[in-house]
């Protein structure tokens, strides 16, 4: 059975597979700076860093953040060496299991067989794509917004389009005007 558990940079080794697996399995357009990414993991009430653990043995990691109204996947990864064994369907079900919440998720455009197999998976668990055109901010400001879709499990009435991307585009890229 998997575990979800909430790591700070004070947990070197734990705290630094996640990085390591954060670089490696995201371009550099698609996360922050590594600093900056430490600074929200000790410091940012509503971000949570975790270390996706199998009989105390870490196979990957997830980043979310918990809003009023859903919590955003930023980033979901299995260790390369540790994928196609459920581990990420198990992640996904035990986080809808602990919150009430609706689930919302970032995903590239089906372009590639990569992102549409991505979109796939998501679907599998019950998440459905949002219609609306969405574009992810820059990390960085000499980078570019990036065109993407965004994906929820619940009922897109539930909470608006326009409030997801709003809270994302102010929380978490910290875009002041759009």
């Amino acid at each position: 059975m998997i575990e979800i558990k909430q790591i700070y940079t004070s947990e070197k080794a734990d705290y630094l597979f996640a990085e390591k697996l954060l670089i490696s399995a995201f371009p550099k357009e698609e996360r922050r700076d590594v600093s900056l990414q430490r600074e929200y993991t000790d410091f940012n009430k509503q971000f949570y860093n975790n270390i996706l653990l199998v009989n105390q043995e870490p196979v990957g990691f997830i980043s979310y953040w918990s809003f009023k109204n859903f919590l955003y996947i930023e980033h979901f990864a299995i260790d390369e060496t540790k994928r196609n064994g459920g581990y990420g369907k198990e992640v996904l079900t035990l986080l809808e299991k602990n919150t009430k919440l609706p689930i919302v998720l970032e995903v590239e455009l089906p372009e590639n067989e990569i992102s549409k197999r991505r979109i796939e998976f998501y679907q599998r668990q019950g998440f459905r794509l949002l219609k609306d055109t969405y574009q992810q901010p820059p990390y960085r400001e000499e980078d570019n917004y990036l065109p993407m879709m965004l994906m929820m499990n619940a009922d897109s009435n539930t909470v608006s389009f326009e409030h997801i991307k709003s809270t994302l585009y102010r929380k978490v890229y910290r875009v002041k005007e759009y």
